[in-house]
């Protein structure tokens, strides 16, 4: 990959984050931009810890997947198996398979693609109060599903919340401990946790963004303080690459579902697909070009993701909403985007 004149386009960009790219087993280019703390002006570093935002997503498949891999949990079985949903409106036909998959036809917590803004969820619900994974129920279970099971495909951050809850059930651990024990400890991702942005946490970038009149404004009340299921996993750009590796090379997954989790499973549109977290994104002749996972939040936005072709893995993290987008799509046009 030609890399020359990245750092300058970068650095233009006003972009606060870092970016990691990786060819094969050797690193190409690195780099940390802006601050962690605008509050304190401390810089990101290349082990500054970003919100992932729905990067997490793919933890808590993998996490569903070695249950199901011990038989504990069954894609095919109805959730109202696992969780105890009576008297919501969440169909009974709604499986494992369907919620990790984006097509349970359940409505989400704010349906983006309806106008809903995800803000709204607090405005009477304190953000701090909502701290477990099944604190998070109340936001949807009893709005109207959007289609039957199985029938559409349309990305909704409340399966994985129902997921991370069929988890728990399962293994009787809390969710973020589940993970942090069996998806991040065996894939080496030392930097890796769930930090409540309450907290003074070392090394944890404080996210935010800037307001019409050029104000720094913290993320600290835009949504729940610590992360759950669906989102707000705080990892490092090298932690991200430890976790493809692990996953590849058959240490978190065994060898059929590690095949399962690295193939598409259902279509999303014309140009992608959806797996287990994964998106991918097609070749004019319908093969994989790509497979990622990126995330967005308030005060966050990043991607990791892998060129099939090249054998090129990319991670860009930022610490604002909008930050990354610009440097993942000119890095992707130098990859033939």
């Amino acid at each position: 990959m030609d890399t020359a004149g990245l750092t300058d386009f970068i650095a233009d960009s006003n972009f606060s984050g870092v970016v990691l790219i990786r060819s094969g087993a050797a690193t190409v280019f690195e780099g940390a931009f802006g601050l962690a703390s605008p509050r304190w002006n401390v810089a990101n570093t290349m082990d500054t810890r970003f919100d992932t935002a729905s990067i997490t997503k793919l933890f808590t498949s993998v996490a569903v997947l070695q249950q199901v891999e011990k038989g504990n949990l069954d894609l095919e079985a109805s959730i109202h198996h696992y969780v105890d949903l009576e008297g919501t409106a969440i169909p009974i036909g709604v499986n494992l398979l369907h919620l990790l998959t984006h097509t349970s036809g359940i409505a989400d917590d704010a349906d983006e693609e309806a106008g809903e803004d995800y803000a709204a969820l607090f405005l009477d619900t304190p953000n701090y109060s909502v701290m477990e994974t099944k604190d998070l129920l109340p936001q949807f279970v009893d709005k109207e599903p959007n289609a039957e099971p199985g029938v559409e495909c349309r990305y909704c951050n409340a399966g994985y919340v129902l997921a991370g809850l069929a988890l728990e059930k399962v293994t009787g651990t809390s969710f973020r401990q589940y993970v942090f024990d069996h998806v991040f400890a065996p894939a080496g991702m030392t930097d890796s946790g769930f930090y409540d942005r309450r907290d003074a946490a070392p090394r944890v970038a404080e996210g935010g963004d800037y307001d019409e009149q050029g104000r720094w404004v913290s993320n600290i009340y835009s949504y729940p303080p610590i992360g759950s299921p669906d989102g707000g996993a705080h990892t490092t750009a090298g932690d991200l690459l430890k976790f493809l590796d692990a996953v590849r090379d058959g240490r978190l997954l065994n060898a059929e579902l590690t095949e399962e989790f690295f193939s598409p499973q259902v279509e999303h549109d014309e140009e992608t697909k959806y797996g287990f977290g994964l998106e991918f994104d097609l070749n004019e002749d319908g093969t994989v070009r790509t497979y990622y996972k990126d995330g967005i939040n308030p005060g966050a936005s990043g991607i990791v993701r892998h060129y099939l072709e090249d054998d090129i893995d990319v991670v860009v993290l930022s610490n604002t909403e909008d930050g990354a987008w610009d440097i993942i799509t000119e890095i992707d046009e130098r990859l033939g985007g």
